[in-house]
């Protein structure tokens, strides 16, 4: 029956004869993101750096958008409230002019002192900035031309003739004098009266208002509706400062023809005021909240430069607008709102911005050194597979070189003992030969068992022979490496023909001379022939000793070629080709194990 200890040593894993290794323990799985890290070394700190980018990008680009939408509702408020100044401004004139008309239409003809008493109630030079003043515009029969400015000179000398002429062509539509019925004549609106009277005001006395095209619309809108109508944009003369845009809000007076009968009425004139658009949108600016975003007006819904009233730009260019109607006096305005274009980020944009970089750069060094750290620790476990292995290697070629020197051993215990006669003759020739071997491990040892150089290797062996006589040894031959055990083998045979050269051969006489030649017979083969000269006449008949079997079976099975061991009267001569391998063929770090009782090199 089989022990427990038995199952136990049937199971343990197998190495060489004599050895036991220790089982493998298998390395720990190595998770997905580490794995990650070591196989894109670059790619994941890149793709960390990039995603956390992106999505600061993401965050400002949000918060940019929540702070345009921000201002977006900042300028419609304000182009409400700005819009809202200007109707109130012009509807609170447009009523002053609704009473100046009802109170004109309430008289038979409108004199001087009437309509300064009128004016000088409205105090326009306090509340109502923008307005120029307030006229009268009196309807006049192009045939009672004469007599209207006989009746203004009586009472102003100085009252200038209508302008322009009355030959001059007539604009369409002219407003008409009747009730109901069409005139083919048309009627002058003559100015006659104008508050604060200026020098600039005395000369616009005498006007004809419908000789321009843009008023006579206005004036012939007001009188089809009866209520106060703004006309398009003029340019208003200014004492010293040239032409300004501007306006003129015009309401009509009718007068009843005859008592008792309301529907029969006559036009008979306007009262009406030019606008300074600038002062105009000024007042409105004043009652809203201060900003620094840009205003125009514009004389018309669609914007566009011919129509520009007024403009309080920013300097550069305008970024967001928006845009808002405004009613003055039944005339539809634009109002255009402008932000500045931002050249920077919200504050808080920058900050996340900042941050986003700070961030990224953080966590984009902190995966590098991660990375570099996975690749330190894969680097660390492959040296240390790498030095298992080597280790495993080095206990194999260990246990073959023991193998090795100490089946060497036996083989030289065995021959030697049975050619030796006496104690002492085998004392000497097992000490010989092991000295031999071990100097030849001494040269194998000092190049860490690589390739050994076969100069040295012949060297060594005759070392003690030149030494210890005068005799001449040439050595002679190109730079040729030996494995390891080739280099013990060939040492060996070197041992035997040196010692077998002192006992009976031509280093046992002084005028004995041995030479060692080599030469390359082929990539991996080297030609080694030793010849001794001038020693004593070699006998054909002698018996095989123990060198010569050595030499010619075990030598020659190791170097795998046979040896020509020759014994020449003249002298022993000895041809051994030796195989030249390079390193890899025999290094020690091999993947595959040796088999067991195996005697290659690993």
């Amino acid at each position: 029956m089989a022990t427990q200890r038995d199952h136990d040593m049937a199971s343990a894993p197998k190495t060489g004869p004599g050895l036991t290794a220790s089982p493998m323990i298998p390395p720990p799985a190595v998770s997905r993101a580490r794995r990650w890290l070591v196989d894109y070394p670059r790619a994941v700190p890149l793709t960390i750096f990039v995603a956390i980018i992106a999505i600061t990008a993401f965050s400002v680009f949000a918060i940019e958008s929540n702070a345009r939408a921000r201002e977006k509702a900042q300028m419609s408020e304000y182009a409400q409230s700005i819009a809202s100044a200007l109707e109130r401004h012009g509807n609170s004139f447009a009523s002053y002019l609704r009473a100046g008309a009802a109170l004109f239409a309430s008289v038979d003809e409108v004199r001087p002192q009437a309509f300064q008493q009128f004016v000088s109630e409205l105090r326009l030079d306090v509340e109502y900035r923008g307005a120029e003043g307030i006229g009268w515009a009196a309807m006049v029969n192009p045939d009672d031309v004469a007599a209207y400015l006989a009746k203004q000179r009586a009472s102003r000398p100085d009252f200038p003739d209508l302008t322009p002429a009355l030959d001059a062509p007539a604009p369409a539509p002219a407003p008409l004098i009747g009730s109901g019925t069409e005139q083919a004549a048309r009627m002058i609106a003559a100015t006659t009266y104008f508050s604060p009277d200026t020098a600039r005001s005395q000369a616009e006395l005498g006007y004809d208002m419908m000789s321009d095209p843009i008023l006579a619309a206005a004036m012939s809108d007001a009188a089809r509706t009866v209520r106060p109508v703004a006309s398009g944009r003029i340019e208003l003369v200014q004492e010293g400062f040239g032409h300004t845009p501007g306006f003129v809000m015009f309401m009509p007076v009718y007068r009843a023809i005859a008592e008792g009968r309301p529907t029969d009425r006559e036009l008979a004139g306007y009262v009406y005021s030019p606008f300074n658009a600038q002062q105009f949108l000024d007042a409105a600016l004043e009652r809203a909240a201060p900003s620094s975003l840009g205003v125009r007006l514009y004389d018309d819904p669609m914007a566009g430069t011919s129509n520009l009233l007024v403009a309080h730009s920013l300097t550069g260019e305008g970024g967001d607008q928006v845009q808002q109607s405004v009613n003055i006096a039944s005339r539809e305005l634009l109002l255009v709102i402008e932000a500045p274009r931002g050249s920077t980020l919200e504050l808080l944009s920058m900050v996340a911005l900042l941050f986003g970089l700070a961030v990224a750069s953080l966590l984009m060094l902190l995966a590098r050194l991660l990375t570099q750290q996975a690749l330190e620790d894969q680097t660390r476990l492959a040296f240390f597979e790498e030095q298992h292995s080597i280790r495993n290697s080095l206990t194999r070629e260990l246990n073959h070189r023991v193998k090795n020197t100490l089946a060497n051993v036996l083989s030289i215990l065995s021959l030697t003992r049975r050619r030796t006669k006496s104690l002492d003759d085998f004392a000497t020739s097992l000490e010989g030969r092991i000295r031999a071997l071990s100097a030849t491990h001494d040269l194998l040892t000092g190049t860490d068992w690589g390739t050994t150089p076969i100069r040295a290797v012949i060297e060594a062996e005759l070392q003690h022979f030149r030494a210890a006589s005068e005799h001449l040894i040439a050595i002679e031959g190109p730079d040729v490496e030996l494995a390891p055990n080739d280099a013990l083998s060939f040492g060996l045979a070197i041992h035997e023909l040196a010692t077998n050269a002192a006992k009976y051969g031509a280093l046992s006489v002084p005028e004995g001379t041995v030479s060692v030649r080599w030469s390359l017979v082929a990539d991996h083969l080297a030609e080694v022939e030793w010849r001794e000269h001038d020693g004593p006449p070699v006998s054909s008949e002698r018996g095989r000793g123990f060198g010569t079997e050595l030499i010619e079976k075990i030598v020659a099975h190791e170097l795998k070629h046979p040896v020509q061991l020759s014994f020449h009267i003249e002298g022993v001569r000895c041809v051994m080709r030796v195989p030249v391998r390079r390193h890899s063929d025999f290094q020690i770090r091999a993947e595959a194990a040796e088999p067991a009782g195996g005697d290659k090199e690993v």
